[in-house]
Formats: structure tokens, sequence, C-alpha cells
């Protein structure tokens, strides 16, 4: 995944493209100060974690620079996230997460909102990545009443 990644870059560097150029060093910066954290090279699982780390982080941006009045940066934050996205896995639908939920619900032996983080456990091991936990975790929340 790194490797891809740093090819992208040079691609877009010859190409031009500043928003893509300027995105994929973030990533890269981003995944070389995790694995500085961590003392180890990421794989691609913790490669797919940082990014879904930053999609949350320019998410929770837009949402702050909508209510700020900022929709320029709002953009750019867009923008990022679909640089990013490129890289992750298909998001799983509506459907797909719902039944997702009630197969962890059933793994989990879950029966109330205080076997939540059992649930979102399950899910977060089968589907980083894949899956907003965000939605997730509120379709949970939802299930178990």
């Amino acid at each position: 995944m790194r490797a891809k990644i740093s090819d992208d870059l040079k691609v877009a560097m010859k190409a031009g493209d500043k928003q893509r150029v300027a995105t994929l060093r973030l990533i890269n910066a981003a995944i070389q100060s995790t694995e500085i954290e961590a003392k180890k090279t990421l794989d691609d699982a913790g490669v797919l974690a940082v990014m879904t780390k930053m999609v949350k982080q320019r998410r929770d941006s837009i949402e702050q620079y909508t209510n700020g009045g900022r929709p320029d940066l709002a953009a750019t934050e867009q923008a990022e996230i679909a640089v990013i996205e490129a890289y992750l896995p298909k998001q799983m639908d509506e459907n797909e997460v719902k039944a997702a939920v009630e197969a962890a619900i059933k793994e989990a032996g879950a029966v109330s909102a205080k076997d939540m983080g059992k649930v979102m456990g399950v899910l977060k091991a089968k589907y980083a990545g894949k899956m907003d936990f965000q939605k997730a975790s509120a379709a949970v929340k939802a299930a178990l009443g």
C-alpha cells in the first residue's frame, strides 16, 4: 500500500496536481508519524487504520468549518477525503452495516446497551476501514435499546 501511495505521489507531482500531492504527502507523514510512535513498520491494516482516522478527522473539520461559515476550508477538506478514500476499501452500505450489526450482536451475545462495547469490538475486528463506526455505533445503540 505504501509503495502505491509513493508511486501515485510521483505521478501526481509530474502531472502538477497540487491538491493530490499535498494530500498524499499528508498521508505519508501520518503513516511515518504513527510508525515512529509505534516503533515498527505498519502493515496494510495499520496504514488503513491511519487513513481511516484521517478521513474521520477531516469529516469533523468539515462540520466545524461549515458551522463556522468557512465553506472554502470545508471544500479543501472534502477534496482531501476524496483522495484518501481512493485507497480505502469500499465502504459498506446501510443494509450491509445493519446486517453486520445484527450478526455482531448475536456473536457477542449482547442483550442490553451495557454490552455495546463488546459489539463494537467485534465490528472493529471484522470491518476496520470498511464501515463508518460512528454510524455503526448509532445502529448498535438503536438495536440494543
